[in-house]
Parts: structure tokens; C-alpha cells; sequence
């Protein structure tokens, strides 16, 4: 279920000598579902807010963490999780692949907490090889720059699946659960 709001943001907000910021002129109206909780009533953020120390948005992947490295995943910190969370998952995956490629599926993590540099932060689910864990940024030499997107939702259960899951069963037992979501992109292009 959701709830859909409107956000009507005008020149009539702010004094008639001060310009309205370009930020807030366009679009004037914008329409957004923000999933209800239980009561009926909007969760007041639905966005979670992924950063890494390793990289910034949008930015390149250390080689440390591809497979041409040492293949461990980069430390992740994860804001605004709504407070009725209970679990956090995460898949990260590489939409630039040839069929898109999933390095990474885990799951029941600990909300508020960093995800450790290389750690094991909750259950791991089998990535795109078949393969439990973390795999890193590989792509094809010549296939120019890949986007790997980090990303990470807030639950409001814990997950009863098995270690090896892979991101179809995750997303299926996720359904009806996510609280908030985001997405962290990395880039990275074989040397």
C-alpha cells in the first residue's frame, strides 16, 4: 500500500525580492509513493544514504576491490534507516554486464552499524557465479567503464532464508518488507 503526496513548491514560498533557487523551480509539482506503515500514516524518509570511505559516488572503485586486487568488498556506512528497522540487505550488482552480472547477496544485517571493510556482515547469499560472498568489479577488458550499484535496504523483519540465496529469493522474500532503499554507484574499467 502506499500513500501518494504532492509537493508544491512555488515563488509564493519566499519574500518577493528573493529569487526562488533553481533547485526548487523545477519541476513545481512533483508527485511520490512513500510506503504507509502499519497506521496509515508516510515514514518521513524513505531514502537510505549510502557512502563508502573508499570511493565517493560515482566515482571509481579502488582496484583493491575488483579482481585485480585483493577481491574484499569496500566499507559501507548506511544513513537513515527508518526506526522501525530490524535487518538491512544488500545486492550488488553490475547492470553494464553482458545480461547484468550480481557480485554480491547479503542479507540480516545489523542496522546501524558500518559494514566492515571485507567482513561478513550478515548472511551471504550466492553472487552471479554461484559462489557464496563478495566478487568484485571484473569486468571485460575493452567493455570500457561498468556501474556496480551498491544497493542496500531497510527491512522490517529478519529474512528465513537460507545461507546461498541468490537475488531472486532474496527479492521474493523481501516483498511487502522494505522500509527504505538506496543505492551507491561505483565505476570501475579493467587497467
Amino acid at each position: 500500500m502506499h500513500l501518494f503526496l504532492a509537493y508544491c513548491l512555488t515563488a509564493a514560498l519566499a519574500p518577493a525580492t528573493a529569487p526562488v533557487p533553481a533547485i526548487f523551480s523545477v519541476p513545481a509539482c512533483a508527485i511520490s509513493t512513500v510506503p504507509a506503515v502499519a497506521n496509515n500514516t508516510p515514514m518521513a524518509d524513505t531514502t537510505l544514504y549510502i557512502t563508502s570511505n573508499s570511493f565517493p559516488a560515482n566515482g571509481s572503485i579502488p582496484g583493491k576491490y575488483s579482481c585485480e586486487g585483493q577481491n574484499i568488498h569496500p566499507a559501507l556506512e548506511v544513513k537513515g534507516t527508518p526506526s522501525a528497522t530490524q535487518t538491512l540487505a544488500l545486492i550488488l550488482d553490475d547492470p553494464d554486464a553482458k545480461g547484468g552480472f550480481v557480485h554480491w547477496v547479503t542479507f540480516n544485517i545489523k542496522p546501524g552499524e558500518t559494514i566492515m571493510e571485507g567482513g561478513s556482515p550478515g548472511i551471504e547469499g550466492n553472487n552471479g557465479s554461484g559462489k557464496k560472498g563478495y566478487t568484485g568489479p571484473c569486468p571485460p577488458a575493452g567493455s570500457g567503464v561498468h556501474h556496480y550499484h551498491f544497493r542496500v535496504y531497510a527491512l522490517d523483519a529478519t529474512l528465513d532464508l537460507p545461507e546461498g540465496a541468490d537475488r531472486s529469493q532474496l527479492e521474493a522474500a523481501m516483498k511487502g518488507h522494505i522500509l527504505a532503499q538506496g543505492d551507491l554507484v561505483g565505476l570501475y574499467q579493467k587497467g
